[in-house]
């Protein structure tokens, strides 16, 4: 029997037009407020909120979908970040999980503007961010938001059971290092290194970072270029310096003995095609004026490059200049 087929949308990023119009190319029809299909469901990577305008009608277009049993999603760093943001430190009087930083107020900015009209809705979904599970596994497909880690996630699955977390959790996974902090830094933002020499990277969305996105599907990286995995490059003094053996400790290798994974995370560019036979990053910078990407899933075990489907945003959206969004 044909086994149920699935259709992976990437980051959403507030922009629920875009949505709108990539769900109806796929034969997805709004039937009392909720979108359907005859014999498909979504499975949505993460990343609904910050940054686009429509965030709060993507949110009931997704929540709907799941509610409903049309969609299942993952959570995304910035669903996570969102939680953190707003939750109330057990420990210290007035403070939150995550500081209440210019630079963590800039990247939330939009959802905290568009949810601020409905508080009663703002704590709901707080309700269901914090039950969204961290990823899916199926018999013949992986689902996560950034990284697929699986030392991390068979110990998550022993001390914890299932894939969903809790406000302990959430409260324990504020503190730096610790093991609810790490996974939810693999799961959901992926691997990275630190640049060397204490070097800062300004990144094209104005960030200051010192620390640098990476693949984790390279079997035998030799220098820092050959595992970078972001839209700004490395500067060429570095790109070209020898992986050490600290920095190799940090990387993971996901082979192509896995099962077909599909991430988002990355704000990818250009034409949607996999990572390799056997991942799909499906995000494509949709809030940047790239693309809204799914991909349609069935039986097979190697990802097929025509089976990638699209809104190209900058195109086909007739957008405010506010879709841009801060990034």
């Amino acid at each position: 029997m044909k086994s149920q087929g699935y259709d992976l949308i990437g980051d959403v990023h507030g922009c629920a037009l875009s949505l709108r119009m990539l769900l109806a190319r796929m034969g997805y029809r709004q039937i009392n407020g909720v979108y359907r299909h005859a014999d498909r469901k979504v499975i949505f990577i993460g990343d609904i909120i910050d940054r686009g305008p429509h965030i709060r009608e993507a949110l009931h277009i997704v929540r709907d979908m799941v509610d409903a049993g049309q969609a299942e999603i993952v959570m995304g760093n910035h669903e996570y970040n969102y939680l953190c943001y707003m939750t109330p430190h057990p420990d210290r009087p007035g403070e939150f999980l995550r500081e209440h930083t210019p630079r963590h107020q800039r990247i939330l900015q939009q959802t905290l503007e568009q949810l601020s009209p409905w508080p009663d809705e703002q704590q709901e979904y707080m309700d269901w961010f914090l039950q969204l599970p961290l990823f899916l596994e199926f018999d013949h497909f992986r689902v996560v938001h950034a990284c697929w880690h699986q030392g991390l996630i068979d110990r998550f699955r022993q001390q914890y059971g299932g894939n969903q977390i809790t406000h302990d959790f959430l409260c324990r996974s504020a503190i730096e290092d610790s093991f609810e902090w790490e996974i939810m830094d693999r799961l959901l933002r992926g691997t990275h290194l630190r640049l060397p020499n204490n070097e800062v990277m300004v990144s094209k969305d104005g960030f200051r970072r010192r620390f640098f996105r990476t693949k984790f599907w390279t079997p035998d990286p030799q220098y820092l270029v050959d595992v970078v995995f972001q839209p700004d490059p490395l500067p060429p003094h570095l790109a070209r310096l020898p992986i050490t053996e600290r920095q190799r400790k940090d990387l993971i290798y996901y082979g192509p003995q896995e099962k077909p994974l599909f991430i988002g995370h990355y704000w990818r560019e250009g034409v949607p095609r996999p990572v390799t036979e056997n991942i799909a990053c499906i995000d494509f910078s949709a809030v940047k004026y790239g693309k809204l990407v799914a991909y349609r899933l069935d039986d097979e075990t190697r990802i097929d490059p025509d089976k990638f489907v699209w809104v190209d945003v900058a195109r086909e959206v007739h957008l405010p200049q506010s879709e841009i969004g801060a990034s």
